[in-house]
């Protein structure tokens, strides 16, 4: 976990790759090539890249078109304006015609930082995985971001790929085996199982090893893909260990927490606690100043492993 690099950069990098793997494969962005690092694969393959302006609407619209004359298409914007000013076009546009496109939005959850509340979305897993059929992707690091846009890429159908802004740590060996649709258990535990995602994944390895110093032996699973999501592992983790806890870097209402409890009420009932962002809106300010003050940190998942055991 030495090195430290954005998801959003994977994505840029992984792009160039992919497009010499797949000539049918358009990048299309919403005037933020930079930040969504696809600027990258417009330097390489300028023919297949387009960028459609300050019109999110447009860019999916434009995507569903392409996608459905043969295309493979990832585009891009800011999570905020995916999966909020776009809502309806993909669902409507991308998801109701199954169209082969990937919305990889970048800058979600509370460490966009100092852009403030505007461009912080908390709501985006939540509305994604509403729609039916939708891939709803979240990586954890780099290299999980990388392996899982190949296979989202070599899939066919809607994908939603959520990336982030800050560099965090690099969790996974570059010969890690990520498998879309599959969980990753990254630490064996009988007490109490943290099911993680995105970029909390991280912060839960710092929380069991906080723990295990007090004894308490924690279980950790990394659920990069939220839809469809690793049944098998989350209700044999009902079974084994006394407790439940959920950590994303998203609204506890709709996003990871929801869709583990959809699992586990059905399933093998277990005592649960959400981490992540409580109904509010976030502020501006620097991104670990703001994971500490809205409750999403190691700390955080100490205090509420604590809670239900």
């Amino acid at each position: 976990m030495a090195d430290k690099m954005a998801t959003r950069q994977a994505y840029g990098k992984a792009l160039v790759e992919l497009g010499e793997k797949y000539p049918q494969l358009v990048v299309m962005d919403a005037d933020l090539s930079k930040s969504t690092m696809t600027a990258e694969f417009g330097k390489a393959y300028p023919e297949r890249f387009f960028n459609m302006g300050i019109a999110e609407q447009n860019l999916y619209a434009s995507a569903a078109g392409l996608a459905l004359s043969g295309k493979t298409v990832c585009a891009s914007t800011f999570a905020m304006f995916a999966s909020g000013r776009a809502f309806e076009i993909i669902r409507n546009s991308i998801g109701y015609t199954k169209a082969n496109v990937k919305i990889c939005a970048t800058h979600a959850g509370i460490t966009v930082g100092e852009d403030g509340a505007s461009h912080q979305t908390f709501e985006d897993i939540a509305l994604m995985r509403t729609i039916p059929g939708m891939t709803v992707i979240n990586p954890s690091d780099g290299v999980s971001a990388k392996k899982l846009l190949e296979q989202a890429v070599a899939m066919y159908g809607p994908c939603y790929v959520r990336l982030g802004r800050a560099a965090v740590p690099t969790f996974y060996c570059e010969d890690a085996d990520i498998t879309l649709g599959k969980g990753n258990l990254v630490k064996d535990g009988k007490d109490v199982t943290i099911v993680a995602t995105g970029i909390m994944v991280n912060e839960a390895v710092m929380a069991a090893e906080t723990l295990a110093a007090e004894g308490i032996d924690a279980r950790i699973i990394d659920i990069h893909t939220i839809k469809p999501l690793d049944e098998e592992i989350i209700i044999k983790a009902a079974q084994e260990t006394k407790a439940i806890v959920t950590a994303e870097e998203h609204s506890v209402i709709g996003g990871l927490g929801s869709a583990v409890a959809e699992v586990v009420v059905k399933n093998a009932p277990v005592k649960m606690a959400m981490v992540g962002q409580k109904d509010t809106f976030g502020e501006s300010g620097k991104p670990d100043q703001l994971k500490e003050k809205y409750g999403m940190t190691a700390a955080d998942i100490v205090a509420a492993v604590k809670s239900v055991l």
